[in-house]
């Protein structure tokens, strides 16, 4: 849940208790918000990258990795458990990715226009507000936005709620 009180959360999410610190990292990738990541889903994530997008073969080799089951999808607990499996900095890796991927003009730093975007062009609509209390929320200012460590504060809150 937001600091004002909306909820920014999707639908398709899991219930609380079997959440886990990976739960933000997953609904990023998981574009469609379909409960599950396919290879469109990685596309579009990569595609914020560049303007050449995702090299196919990575998106396979990923895929192939985290699909234990075959179906050509990663549901939540085959993204879990690969991740887990993974040095306890994976995780952040595909944070990482993820906040470089939102930080469009790549100052190190999600701006309000950052994030803004970034929410409503991953379906979330939020106000000037929700944007100003997430950033206020993750210890920055509207100046000067919030750093790495700013967008995991954020993302904590909305995890718990």
């Amino acid at each position: 849940m937001c600091p004002t009180g909306r909820t920014l959360t999707s639908t398709t999410l899991t219930s609380s208790s079997s959440s886990s610190d990976l739960r933000p990292a997953f609904d990023v990738l998981d574009a469609d918000r379909d409960g599950k990541i396919s290879k469109d889903d990685l596309r579009a994530f990569y595609a914020g990258f560049s303007s050449s997008g995702a090299d196919e073969s990575l998106i396979r080799a990923m895929m192939s990795a985290a699909d234990s089951n075959s179906d050509g999808f990663v549901e939540y607990d085959e993204f879990e458990r690969v991740l887990a499996c993974q040095k306890p900095s994976a995780a952040g890796g595909v944070m990482e990715d993820v906040f470089k991927v939102m930080d469009r003009d790549g100052d190190g730093k999600l701006s309000h226009e950052d994030l803004k975007s970034y929410m409503n062009s991953a379906g979330f609509p939020a106000t000037d507000d929700d944007i100003a209390a997430m950033i206020k929320l993750g210890g920055g200012d509207k100046t000067q936005g919030v750093d790495y460590a700013g967008l995991l504060k954020i993302l904590a809150v909305d995890q718990v709620s």
